[in-house]
């Protein structure tokens, strides 16, 4: 229900903006965009033609309003909507942005642009951007926010409150942390905690001293991570001398979680790891599936090959044929599940290290309940079906598609706690991987077992 309203106020939205495009009415235009919020603003633009969207943004102010409005947008459309534009509007637009925000869009341009737009900013903020912008791809560096407010462990609850009602711009004050006189963090307290005690009470007597905290160089999927885990709502960034360099904000890491879950999906089902392939050309499209469909096309290459190593029994009883494609459609099928399965474990960490022969002897067992069941099922399909067939192939074709089904779970499950202890992303496991992988032992099985038991 809420999703049907969702829509239906996006659609108002875009229709109101449309007609408003038509007559020509910039000034409401204006208006109405003032009046928005970015992250609605950036859901409705994409429904817009590429002339819309570039005259719209032409009309908004060169605020903090944009700026949120860009981080709330696909890079692609960040970097079409500033491809033309100035330097200096550019500069104008990030230039009260927090200084994660500036280094997010930045980051889209290419890097003589992006310089020569950093180069219109005040020192200060040339000197915050460079320094995030120097940490490794997908960090915890690249998403904190450096404008972090800080209290002295001396000062009293008192005191605090005062200080803090000053601090306007102050990012994510639900969480107040605690420096020494050498300016490293050694503690946390709640505003909670802080409206709640006597006045007169030293924040070093109140504060939590068991700080979890992340270096800039963390990956962003493991800062995820500790915020789910903990359900905190800012997790501080530290340096090697236990100096808060920034915070995390919830608000950031929903937006990981999103991201990264876009990109293990695409590499599940073999379609590369962009997660704007949407928004690519149908040739940058193509170009990215290629390489991973390449593997179905040699799986599949293998497979006709083995068929045709054992074209003899095919001439001699030709219903095996016709249970080919349900016997690797039914492993592929449940190979994809189980490696979905473990590599959404790893992701959300119920995977953990140490407990891996207990998870595959699991998934073993769910592949040969599932087996028995449908080779009973495909058996006595096969036995009424093909009356004129030898009496025991449905025992042949049952017997197939169980251990089928078997192997497949067994190597769903393997191949991405393989990949983990390779060091190698465990997304790449499923899609044509591992269902090339089953679609040649499915066949090699299938033809070993009805060799053996037809006496072909």
């Amino acid at each position: 229900m809420r999703k049907e309203m969702f829509n239906h106020e996006i659609n108002i939205l875009r229709d109101t903006y449309r007609r408003l495009l038509r007559r020509n009415a910039k000034t409401n235009l204006i208006k109405l965009t003032g009046k928005t919020h970015p992250a609605d603003l950036a859901v409705v633009f994409r429904h817009f033609s590429e002339e819309e969207q570039n005259e719209i943004f032409s009309l908004m102010k060169e605020n903090v309003h944009t700026s949120e409005f860009l981080t709330e947008l696909d890079d692609a459309l960040v970097n079409d909507l500033l491809e033309d534009e100035s330097f200096e509007r550019i500069a104008s637009i990030i230039e009260k942005a927090p200084t994660n925000d500036q280094s997010g869009i930045l980051n889209v341009l290419d890097d003589d642009k992006a310089q020569s737009v950093i180069e219109l900013l005040n020192v200060e903020e040339q000197e915050g951007i460079a320094e995030i912008m120097g940490y490794p791809d997908d960090s915890a560096g690249l998403l904190m926010n450096t404008e972090v407010f800080t209290l002295h462990e001396s000062i009293t609850a008192g005191e605090a409150i005062k200080t803090l009602q000053d601090q306007e711009n102050a990012e994510m004050v639900f969480y107040l942390y605690i420096t020494d006189n050498d300016d490293r963090l050694v503690g946390v307290i709640s505003l909670r905690a802080l409206t709640t005690t006597p006045s007169s009470t030293n924040l070093k007597d109140i504060m939590i001293k068991k700080v979890h905290s992340i270096r800039p160089e963390t990956d962003q999927e493991d800062v995820a991570r500790i915020v789910a885990q903990y359900n905190f709502l800012a997790v501080p960034v530290l340096d090697s001398d236990s100096k808060l360099l920034g915070i995390v904000t919830v608000d950031d890491v929903v937006d990981v979680i999103r991201e990264e879950a876009t990109e293990d999906f695409l590499q599940m089902a073999g379609a590369g790891k962009d997660r704007e392939i949407l928004l690519k050309s149908s040739w940058e499209n193509a170009k990215a599936r290629l390489p991973w469909l390449f593997a179905s096309w040699v799986g599949g290459v293998i497979a006709a090959s083995l068929i045709g190593v054992f074209e003899n029994m095919l001439e001699n009883i030709i219903a095996l044929a016709a249970f080919i494609p349900v016997i690797l459609g039914m492993g592929g099928n449940i190979a994809t599940q189980s490696s979905t399965i473990i590599v959404r474990g790893m992701a959300t960490g119920r995977v953990n290290e140490g407990g891996e022969i207990k998870l595959i002897l699991k998934e073993v067992q769910v592949g040969i309940m599932l087996g028995i069941l449908y080779g009973i099922l495909l058996g006595v399909f096969a036995r009424f079906t093909f009356s004129e067939a030898p009496d025991n192939l449905g025992f042949v074709v049952g017997l197939s598609i169980c251990v089928s089904m078997i192997v497949a779970a067994t190597v769903g499950t393997i191949i991405p706690l393989i990949l983990r202890k390779l060091d190698i992303d465990p997304a790449i496991a499923t899609g044509p991987f591992v269902t090339t992988s089953i679609d040649i032992l499915g066949v090699l099985f299938y033809f070993i077992i009805a060799g053996y038991f037809l006496s072909i």
